[in-house]
């Protein structure tokens, strides 16, 4: 920089800091007024907040500004003259106190916990620690380094965005959803259709081809892997891996910059994508993280909390507060007791339905947002501040509930207006098609696991049911593989669970085997079909509808490579798969259909209808520790519908007995999907399905036979 630049720079900062005002402690993080921009940070325990703005690239720091207010705990001030696109961060200081829990050093720069935009990734430097790293006192000393040039940065954003109506907040009802969980990278990393440099961004899923693709396959509500800002693991790029998944949040209120074309325009870009999938009425979901951050244990680095009041942000242990409660097993815990700490998250929650339009949410580790100091508590904070806020009670609430805190399984017992993901549909239907589960036990996850959730008037779709998630194999890998392969995780093969149900129908892997892939197929189809016909809410993995494989890895969290981007080569080569599941989502909505009953789907029809369990004889369902057979029938009088749904996971040929419909008239069922046979007679259009003679079906091993019949008025 010339003499006439630095000399034009001093002033510049002398101005601003005689202009600077005390603002406003609301709203926190930095909004801009259209004359300037107000500045507001909490911190119980610290003694001075400096502002510190950066050139446009964020490279080099260019000012320091104090905040000169301190009110109710919170520091603010307000600076004329700033502009969106203003690059900024904070230094804060206070003690640094590790056996208190205090571990300000404002030698670190630190990214403010309500920035809308993050600009630039994490570097890994010794500096980015408030301790120095090899010291003998650990985490105990003091580290003088500064760590700006190895962070992100915060950026200044113009919030404007003009949403036409069609665009804005789309509700699907309850029981008409149903949900497709998705990583936004992944799914058009190799999309033949999205132009290069927009796979792997929200622009590439804002594709007129990819919502096209989305719409068509019939489903009501896209759920995305976690979007907001997060961390790439040191050990992980040390080993030459990443965290793909994006568990591992650094910012609750911004977009990651990776996941947009243009970095600089993530919000923008983001909005935009919302936009577009609700111009063809579908719902956007977004998988959130606020049990924990990236910043880790007592070892971790400072980046953002723990330098800006780490006792107010983290769970401490209540007699040694130098260490974190680790409920999350990632190092720290969110302290969602803090009254301030619980208004960031349901400040960040209402701003992402209200600025941008999303539909809901699924909470990752649901159990730990619940727990108080004494456990998981059904009257938590959190839970009681969902319920009352009108904002949040719009939108769809979906927890993860379970941890690996004491006490931390509770599937089914979050309140009234939370649905669940159900891993005991999960768990069951695959251990029914495996052969391990009865049908007794199946039966209930078939009528929205009852036993769990019929309470406090809980509707059906309470339970989110599903086979396959993002976090195990997918569903050609289940069918596939008896054992995960997670070497190119680099952990020994050791991580993911190895209790997945899974059966490889003869053969470890990729076969040449005709009939063992025939047997595959079916599976696939059983489990979809199990999944479609159920009461609950489904969720469906994307990729399972065109067979995706992952090579058996069931953790594959750290894969930014082929192995978790999908292969859109495939959708031609199982498009049998794609039809069956395609057909099977029409007609639980019922689309295209007789106009008196089109306005219901599958599942509400199953749910009002009086059922009879059968066994192989009609009236005679087998309860019993052996039993691998089942067959309902349910009947709709007001719709004049009749169905029979058998299943039979026994390795042979089972001949179920129909039930008569002599009193109707003798109607003939009509067989509507027979998993056993090859595409298209493994499910058919309503319009031509064939009658079936007489009383009498076989069906097949390790199949599902649905049978329907119109009655007469």
């Amino acid at each position: 920089m010339g003499a006439m630049a630095a000399a034009k720079a001093q002033l510049i900062k002398e101005r601003r800091k005689a202009d600077i005002r005390e603002g406003s402690p609301f709203p926190r993080g930095a909004w801009w007024d259209g004359q300037g921009v107000n500045f507001a940070l909490f911190s119980a325990n610290a003694t001075r907040v400096e502002l510190c703005l950066f050139d446009d690239e964020g490279k080099e720091e260019r000012d320091r500004i104090d905040l000169p207010e301190f009110t109710d705990e919170i520091w603010h001030g307000y600076v004329p003259n700033l502009e969106p696109g203003t690059v900024y961060g904070y230094r804060v200081y206070g003690p640094y106190e590790p056996e208190k829990g205090h571990r300000f050093n404002h030698n670190k720069l630190l990214v403010d916990p309500y920035a809308r935009v993050h600009i630039g990734t994490l570097k890994w430097d010794d500096a980015c620690y408030g301790y120095t790293i090899g010291s003998p006192q650990g985490d105990l000393s003091f580290d003088e380094r500064d760590s700006a040039p190895f962070v992100p940065k915060c950026m200044v954003v113009d919030p404007r965005f003009e949403w036409r109506q069609e665009s804005r907040r789309h509700q699907v009802p309850w029981d008409q959803t149903i949900v497709y969980e998705l990583h936004v990278r992944g799914y058009t990393k190799q999309h033949p259709k999205v132009p290069k440099k927009q796979r792997g961004t929200f622009a590439g899923l804002s594709n007129k081809d990819v919502i096209s693709y989305i719409k068509a396959l019939g489903v009501t509500s896209i759920e995305l892997l976690p979007v907001f800002t997060f961390v790439n693991d040191r050990i992980l790029l040390d080993k030459g891996l990443t965290d793909y998944w994006g568990y591992n949040t650094i910012g609750f209120f911004a977009p990651d910059p990776r996941y947009a074309a243009v970095p600089r325009n993530a919000l923008q870009e983001f909005k935009e994508m919302i936009a577009r999938y609700h111009d063809v009425g579908i719902e956007v979901i977004l998988d959130v993280v606020y049990n924990h951050t990236s910043e880790g244990n007592e070892m971790g680095p400072t980046l953002s909390f723990k330098g800006i009041d780490n006792a107010s942000y983290y769970r401490l242990m209540p007699d040694k507060p130098r260490y974190y409660i680790n409920d999350t097993g990632t190092g720290n815990t969110v302290n969602l007791s803090h009254a301030r700490v619980m208004q960031m998250v349901t400040d960040s929650l209402r701003y992402w339905v209200q600025e941008t339009e999303v539909d809901g949410f699924r909470f990752d580790l649901g159990t730990i947002l619940a727990r108080e100091p004494n456990g998981f508590d059904h009257q938590s904070a959190f839970l009681k501040t969902c319920s009352q806020d009108p904002v949040l009670g719009s939108v769809k609430l979906i927890a993860e509930p379970w941890d690996i805190g004491p006490g931390g399984y509770q599937v089914g017992e979050f309140p009234p207006g939370w649905a669940e993901w159900n891993d005991k549909f999960r768990d069951t239907v695959r251990g029914f098609w495996k052969g391990d589960d009865t049908s007794g036990a199946l039966a209930p996850r078939l009528c929205a696991s009852a036993d769990v959730f019929n309470r406090h008037g809980r509707k059906p779709w309470a339970s989110v049911n599903f086979v396959p998630a993002h976090d195990g194999f997918t569903l050609n890998d289940l069918v596939s593989y008896n054992e995960k392969h997670n070497e190119a995780n680099k952990e020994n093969n050791q991580d993911g669970s190895s209790n997945n149900h899974s059966w490889n129908c003869g053969a470890e892997g990729p076969t040449g085997d005709g009939a063992i892939l025939a047997l595959r197929a079916k599976q696939m189809r059983n489990m979809l079909a199990t999944l479609l016909l159920s009461q609950g809410t489904p969720m469906i993995t994307a990729g399972d509808e065109f067979a995706r494989t992952q090579s058996g890895n069931n953790n594959a969290y750290c894969q930014d490579n082929e192995i978790s981007w999908f292969d859109w080569g495939l959708l031609e080569k199982h498009a049998d798969v794609y039809r069956f599941l395609k057909l099977l989502i029409a007609r639980r909505l019922l689309r295209d259909v007789e106009a008196e009953v089109e306005r219901k789907n599958l599942e509400q029809f199953l749910f009002e209808a009086n059922k009879s369990w059968h066994g192989i004889k009609v009236g005679q369902p087998d309860w019993g520790p052996s039993s691998h057979s089942l067959a309902f029938t349910a009947e709709i009088p007001k719709e004049k519908l009749m169905f029979y749904i058998a299943f039979n996971s026994y390795w042979e040929n089972l001949e179920f007995e129909l039930p008569s419909m002599e009193q109707w008239l003798n109607v003939p069922w009509r067989r509507w999907i027979d998993t056993s046979l090859d595409s298209p007679a493994d499910i058919v259009d309503w319009h031509i399905a064939a009658s079936v003679p007489g009383l009498k079906y076989s069906v097949a091993s390790r199949s599902i036979v649905v049978l329907f019949a119109r009655l007469p008025d």
